[in-house]
């Protein structure tokens, strides 16, 4: 469907140049690479909390609906970047250099897996000195990272503005005549990748959320999305390779 949808722009009036960019940023928050990035930081949201069952579920879609949201923002971000520097400051990004991004991808999903395995960056131990009646205190506290560190998804979005998808979008734009409409598909683009992200990333965190009370279950789930993870991020950097697209390199 994107395919048809970039066709069409040349000769599109500039409401349809909008839609067809919401509708590719929304279809592409779909991709598997980008699902299963995003599944990594949800898998690291579910813990045990005071709240009742329901509310404990919907606070665990809410919280993961915000990863999506920093995802799509990242992935947005990037992109008006290479924008920029192409179709205002008249640089020239070779494509061999998306594909080296893409590569970088194939890493980040290998080394994302690994750590979904280890359930590391769920939480740090702080220790706090108090002082109390010319007693000092120290109580160590455990925190919730994913509340200070949302960043993430947000750089992880950043990653993924850079590779193949970002050649897509530039050879979209690359379509359009002036710098205005340049500018409005790439916000539109933007607001459809967040709602698409911020859909798919709400749809991962349930089930997690509904495993909360089973470390089994969830232990399962978890070692599902470490496990596609590393699949995908090597089939990447494979596909890659393979056709001399990082470095000049290929697989005879």
């Amino acid at each position: 469907m994107i395919e048809e949808l970039i066709k069409e722009l040349p000769t599109a009036t500039p409401f349809f140049v909008l839609v067809s960019g919401f509708l590719i940023g929304l279809s592409h928050a779909f991709e598997p690479d980008h699902v299963v990035a995003v599944a990594t930081q949800n898998s690291k949201l579910a813990q045990k909390s005071s709240l009742r069952r329901f509310r404990q579920i919907s606070s665990g879609a809410l919280r993961s609906s915000i990863l999506g949201a920093l995802w799509g923002a990242g992935h947005t971000s990037s992109l008006v970047l290479v924008s920029l520097l192409i179709f205002v400051f008249s640089m020239s990004i070779p494509d061999t250099m998306f594909g080296n991004f893409e590569f970088g991808v194939g890493m980040m999903l290998v080394t994302l897996g690994f750590f979904t395995y280890l359930k590391r960056g769920l939480k740090q131990k702080h220790i706090h000195t108090h002082t109390h009646d010319d007693l000092v205190h120290t109580h160590p506290h455990t925190h919730d990272k994913e509340h200070t560190h949302g960043h993430r998804s947000y750089l992880i979005g950043c990653v993924h503005g850079l590779a193949g998808s970002g050649s897509l979008v530039v050879l979209a734009l690359s379509t359009l005549h002036n710098l205005e409409t340049i500018l409005s598909f790439i916000l539109v683009f933007g607001v459809g990748s967040i709602i698409g992200m911020m859909l798919v990333s709400s749809a991962i965190g349930l089930p997690f959320s509904f495993t909360v009370y089973s470390d089994r279950i969830n232990k399962i789930l978890r070692y599902s999305v470490g496990s596609l993870s590393i699949i995908i991020g090597i089939d990447i950097m494979y596909n890659i390779i393979s056709t001399g697209s990082f470095f000049g390199l290929s697989i005879n």
